[in-house]
């Protein structure tokens, strides 16, 4: 296209490209099991697994603060480019040399982590710019496609055509690492592709027959434009920081624990065929998950971002408590998955609502770079999430008993419960507050 997009929805498409491959961290659940067999190939424990999980997602994070600051250097199509390239060579060397823990937290978790942070903020930043009249939908379905394609790698590894862990020996190499080839191939292609369509609208660029509104955020628009150092000193970031916290926590628990959990407690019920059903629900999860985005996302434009935050936290503490303690009494496969499905719908939820109110609080010029700074709040819930269900697992010591879960529940329920308060009393910047910040700026 020589760098030009000639309809805006095409930006929409390449971003879900892009983030049905970097769904893929999503999907690790699915080989948590033959990972943790103790008479399998590998032979890790609860925490080691959780700890390339906690890996990817950190470095995830942490990443995309490196994004936001490349984007205006080399142009969103680089960054992209850059990030595709990174997450297929660490699933291909996953596959060669993932037969330890370490190598797999090396190339698994930091070398595919890196590139799903490189990749994933672009199509967000490039998002807003060319919707700024939706904003909150935009956001949603950009991001949308990270939770669906977390539903397609859960199954081609797990259960479709048999299974890839099962039917597949790339170079002779057993199920997992053959998967991981296979996998990496695959994510870099789908980046390339979308990465065709990442550019940045014209200078000054409007869609047709909009008008800017008179209010963003409780401030008149245009007049909050913060860099990513007058962000960080706004005491506001840090409200939505925590709360960003606290919500992600509870989900990325779920993500890393649902099939260890859900096999538990459906094998202390007697149902058979634990597996299968645990894996269903991971599948839904994830389907959910990417619903959610698009849902929360477009609801946002409606009742505004704080109030929508407010309710998604809320909705997911009760269902945290309600899951745990309906499911050890009474364990269904219908009720293991509708849990999963709602937690997973919460979750994606994050992903629209936090960028979108980061440029509303701070402005759409700088959105790539602040947003990356904000989901930092991501890789430290990354690694809470998965370490307390991985803890309390492993100090259970090869127990299935399904109450040693009940602590994790628990405290990712009240965990949700605190990011809905502290989210009641965040407000945008003041536009007194910002007037004054100019007239200094300009002095």
């Amino acid at each position: 296209m020589n760098g030009k997009v000639t309809n805006r929805w095409f930006v929409v498409i390449g971003a879900i490209m892009i983030q049905l491959a970097l769904g893929a961290i999503y999907a690790w659940s699915v080989f948590t099991k033959l990972l943790t067999d103790p008479d399998g190939v590998y032979g890790f424990t609860a925490s080691q697994t959780a700890w390339v999980f906690s890996a990817g997602l950190a470095t995830f994070a942490i990443v995309m603060v490196i994004a936001g600051k490349l984007i205006p250097k080399l142009g969103p199509r680089k960054v992209t480019i850059l990030g595709g390239l990174l997450l297929g060579t660490g699933y291909i060397l996953g596959g060669f040399f993932g037969n330890s823990f370490l190598s797999q937290l090396i190339c698994v978790g930091f070398i595919g982590g890196s590139g799903i942070g490189m990749a994933y903020v672009v199509p967000i930043a490039v998002g807003v710019k060319w919707f700024p009249d939706k904003k909150g939908l935009i956001t949603g379905l950009s991001v949308a496609g990270f939770g669906f394609g977390a539903t397609i790698w859960v199954k081609l590894a797990g259960s479709w055509f048999g299974g890839l862990m099962n039917i597949t020996h790339v170079f002779g190499l057993p199920g997992v690492q053959s998967v991981f080839i296979i996998y990496g191939i695959a994510f870099a292609i789908l980046v390339l592709l979308g990465s065709i369509v990442m550019v940045n609208p014209p200078e000054g660029y409007a869609p047709k027959g909009w008008t800017p509104p008179t209010q963003i955020g409780g401030n008149p628009a245009g007049t909050i434009e913060y860099d990513y150092r007058e962000m960080l000193k706004s005491p506001q970031f840090y409200r939505l920081w925590i709360v960003f916290i606290f919500s992600a926590l509870a989900g990325l628990m779920v993500i890393y624990a649902i099939r260890l959990f859900g096999m538990d407690a459906l094998q202390y019920h007697n149902i058979n065929d634990a597996g299968r059903i645990a894996g269903t629900a991971m599948a839904w999860y994830a389907i959910f998950n990417g619903l959610g985005r698009i849902f929360w996302g477009s609801i946002s434009d409606r009742i505004g971002r704080r109030n929508s935050i407010v309710t998604m936290t809320l909705l997911q503490s009760f269902i945290m408590l309600a899951i745990y303690h309906g499911f050890i009494t009474f364990a269904t496969s219908f009720g293991l998955i509708l849990g999963a499905s709602i937690i997973g719908f919460n979750f994606g939820g994050n992903f629209a609502l936090f960028p979108a109110v980061t440029a509303d609080f701070f402005g759409n010029k700088n959105v790539g770079s602040n947003y990356g700074w904000m989901f930092t709040a991501y890789g430290v819930a990354g690694i809470l999430g998965p370490q307390i269900a991985g803890f309390y697992k492993d100090s259970a010591i090869g127990s299935n008993d399904p109450t040693v879960w009940m602590t994790p529940f628990i405290i990712a329920g009240i965990a949700c419960l605190m990011g809905a308060i502290i989210m009641m009393t965040a407000k945008a910047p003041q536009l007194k507050k910002v007037e004054a910040k100019i007239r200094k700026d300009n002095a």
